[in-house]
């Protein structure tokens, strides 16, 4: 029972701490409301085209931001907690190309992140899609695909059963605009096969990110 009692309390952390963006999620449509009621509502949400928002600010290319962050590894929002440690991650953001306007023009992206405890490590690609709120907070959701190095069938407890090494992966972003260039974001990613193989445990990770636009 000892032995048990560290690993159910990490799980019992990591579904904690996947449903802290619900709390977050409502207090940000409690805020809308208010400001409706005193007469200060808030511009209508719409998808932020994101070719349009980066236009003035080009100053190295086709990079459109650098983000960093630290994320808590394998939460088991949408699955069993199993590995241990904390994620360094850090993403490119591109310029939307012309090309991708038809679907609300989203950013290409292309990130990699790092764990501290010998667990599974992923390099992915994708594409973000931003929807504002207010000027200052927006959301973000991005669908793609990740390569990992962990096992495709695990065989010690502490580690992840992924299937298969090319997988989905799909986040999702509550942001805050400090200034035009800086901001800070709450993410939750998650990677999987979707039952394409024949494991699929899945990973989630949970943090907070430090975005530059440049």
């Amino acid at each position: 029972m000892d032995r048990q009692s560290p690993i159910i309390r990490r799980k019992r952390a990591g579904k904690l701490a996947g449903a802290a963006l619900i709390p977050l999620s409502l207090a940000i449509c409690l805020t809308s409301a208010a400001a409706a009621a005193d007469g200060l509502a808030p511009k209508q949400p719409t998808f932020q085209l994101a070719q349009a928002e980066n236009s003035e600010r080009t100053g190295y290319g086709i990079l459109s931001e650098l983000r960093l962050g630290a994320m808590a590894h394998d939460v088991g929002t949408f699955g069993r907690k199993e590995e241990d440690g904390v994620n360094a991650n850090v993403e490119f953001m591109f310029l939307s190309p012309e090309f991708l306007s038809a679907i609300w023009s989203p950013r290409p992206h292309a990130g990699f992140s790092v764990n501290s405890s010998s667990g599974t490590n992923q390099a992915y690609f994708g594409l973000t899609w931003t929807w504002d709120f207010f000027d200052k907070m927006f959301a973000e959701g991005s669908l793609g695909g990740a390569f990992h190095d962990g096992e495709n069938v695990a065989i010690l407890e502490d580690r992840k059963s992924l299937g298969c090494k090319l997988l989905f992966r799909e986040s999702l972003a509550i942001e805050y605009r400090l200034t035009e260039a800086h901001n800070l974001s709450v993410m939750l990613d998650h990677i999987s096969n979707a039952s394409l193989c024949t494991s699929n445990e899945g990973l989630d990770t949970l943090g907070v990110r430090y975005g530059y636009r440049f």
